[in-house]
């Protein structure tokens, strides 16, 4: 029997959502490993010095310095362990922020040891903050990946209204953009430092939420606020250590 087109577009899209951990998986480090042999073979790339054209040269102001330094800072230990406490203080429950604060030591951990291994040195003559350390890839951009993407995931695993699931997706996926770029503006890190620092994280954070995270999170079907017997399931939660 012949199927129709939108059967057919159908099933296409049931097989990327039943295989959307794998696929993230995938094209992360594909394109991260893209990035990393170009960066063996050419120090700095057409990527880089576009993005130093554009970044540092034109739209470097006085005025739009603080502000770049305030989206690298929600990526920096302070900004990050104020975040953390906030998710302690407003999830329900302490295992979502064990899990957010598991997924952050993992993903330093992982930037630590590719840096030790590639050992790029960081680009000089234009920084506007002391940095220390190798470049390539950028911490600051894959703890914001990891993180804030985490964040993001947390909200669609448990929140039931679709607005409110697409606002803080589209602000958690602002705040990541802009603390990549921000770390180019400041002259810290080479743009694909950054953009190889978000696709090996996406990597990391689909192998975390699908492996790791179920380890700390209940299922999402025992998880609402819809029923008095769900409410009861958070004051359960809640109480759990």
């Amino acid at each position: 029997m012949k199927r129709s087109g939108r059967e057919v577009r159908y099933d296409v899209a049931a097989l990327i959502r039943d295989n959307l951990w794998t696929i993230a998986i995938a094209v992360g480090l594909v394109v991260f490993l893209a990035i990393l042999v170009n960066l063996l073979s050419d120090e700095i790339s057409q990527l880089d010095t576009a993005a130093y054209w554009l970044f540092v040269i034109k739209l470097r102001r006085e005025w739009l310095t603080p502000t770049m330094q305030g989206f690298s800072t929600l990526a920096s230990p302070v900004g990050l362990l104020a975040m953390l406490i906030m998710v302690g203080a407003f999830a329900p429950g302490k295992r979502p922020g064990w899990c957010a604060a598991t997924n952050l030591v993992l993903v330093v951990i992982l930037n630590t040891l590719i840096k030790a291994i590639v050992q790029r040195p960081r680009p000089d003559g234009y920084r506007l903050v002391s940095e220390f350390g190798y470049s390539f890839p950028s911490g600051h951009s894959m703890v914001a990946m990891a993180f804030y993407g985490f964040l993001a995931w947390l909200v669609w695993k448990y929140e039931r209204e679709n607005l409110t699931r697409w606002f803080y997706t589209f602000v958690f996926a602002g705040l990541i953009l802009m603390i990549g770029i921000s770390r180019v503006y400041l002259g810290v890190h080479y743009a694909s430092d950054v953009i190889a620092g978000f696709f090996v994280s996406l990597a990391w954070l689909a192998f975390f939420t699908k492996v790791i995270a179920p380890l700390f999170l209940p299922d999402e079907r025992d998880f609402s606020l819809d029923s008095p017997t769900q409410l009861m399931r958070l004051e359960d939660l809640k109480l759990d250590d």
